[in-house]
């Protein structure tokens, strides 16, 4: 096959060749997707290359230019970035959904930056077709750490070992991939590794240690992330959410890092759209829930690093 007129007619050929050159291990993606070529686990065969065990697309993930340029030459895949083989981790700053309002994920991540006293260094950025953000970063030398969904904050996932992202010039019908800062990407900052490592307190009532900052900057950033939570409450899930949400913020009004008149009012108003003709909610009932959630929650307040000693 002629390799020049091969890149011209496909020219996402040429990118996964560029993201193999970075040392990234690529496999392909469905023309116009986001999703693997090959099969799923669960319709594994058993036989072929999986003869020995589902290959996952992580497990096929290659460097290799000469089994790379075989297979994007056969059709215009688009470029999928097994993260975890590739020594990155790429911080994921999705869009509020539609319909909610409140921070980007990005704004939320450059807040909790600020809050973790930490850097959040520009590095190698794509933007996607949705207007959300990917930040790619290496990997500490050595580390393991996993994707995580919604634990670093509120729209901003991770991928690392056992995940992926769709590579720069990949295009969906949502539009493209598009890389919008080349320079090598940098090393993960070390509150983002903390954040992305550390477990979850095996309970609730553990004193959670916060960090000593200014009470506007945390408390902006947790309530944000819970009327968030609350907005994005599904019917069957209404009154589980706003006293989970209003519980949690209760921890931070008890510990006074949030005022509990804007808790109350931000988290009512979060709530407002769950009052509906199919739903058995009421503004009362609302306010109820949230003040029963914040006075339980003040009982047991969050504490301080600077007061835990």
């Amino acid at each position: 096959m002629d390799t020049a007129n091969s890149s011209a007619a496909n020219p996402l050929r040429e990118w996964a060749l560029y993201a193999a050159g970075m040392g990234w291990h690529v496999f392909p993606l469905r023309p116009g997707t986001k999703i693997p070529t090959g099969h799923a686990e669960a319709r594994c065969p058993g036989t072929g290359r999986c003869a020995d065990g589902h290959q996952t697309p992580e497990k096929r993930a290659t460097t290799d230019t000469a089994v790379i340029g075989d297979a994007w030459d056969r059709a215009p895949f688009n470029i999928g970035i097994a993260t975890g083989p590739s020594g990155l981790v790429v911080i994921d700053c999705d869009m509020p959904k539609d319909g909610e309002d409140g921070p980007t994920g990005a704004n939320r991540l450059e807040w909790l930056a600020g809050e973790c006293g930490g850097p959040l260094p520009d590095t190698y950025t794509v933007t996607t077709p949705s207007g959300g953000i990917h930040r790619y970063y290496l990997a500490p030398p050595g580390s393991r750490l996993p994707s995580t969904k919604g634990k670093v904050c509120r729209l901003v996932d991770t991928r690392a070992w056992g995940g992926y992202v769709v590579g720069p010039g990949s295009v969906t019908e949502q539009g493209a991939y598009d890389l919008t800062d080349d320079r090598d990407p940098v090393e993960l900052p070390g509150w983002l590794v903390q954040a992305i490592a550390e477990s979850p307190s095996p309970a609730i009532s553990a004193p959670v240690q916060i960090r000593s900052v200014a009470p506007s900057t945390y408390g902006s950033v947790a309530l944000a992330n819970e009327c968030g939570r609350v907005r994005a409450a599904q019917p069957e899930q209404h009154n589980a959410v706003l006293s989970s949400a209003a519980y949690t913020i209760g921890r931070k009004v008890g510990a006074g890092l949030i005022d509990h008149a804007t808790a109350r009012a931000d988290l009512i108003t979060a709530a407002a759209h769950m009052v509906t003709a199919s739903c058995d909610c009421t503004d009362r009932e609302i306010a109820r829930v949230v003040d029963a959630g914040l006075a339980a929650g003040a009982r047991n307040p969050v504490a301080h690093r600077k007061d835990a000693a």
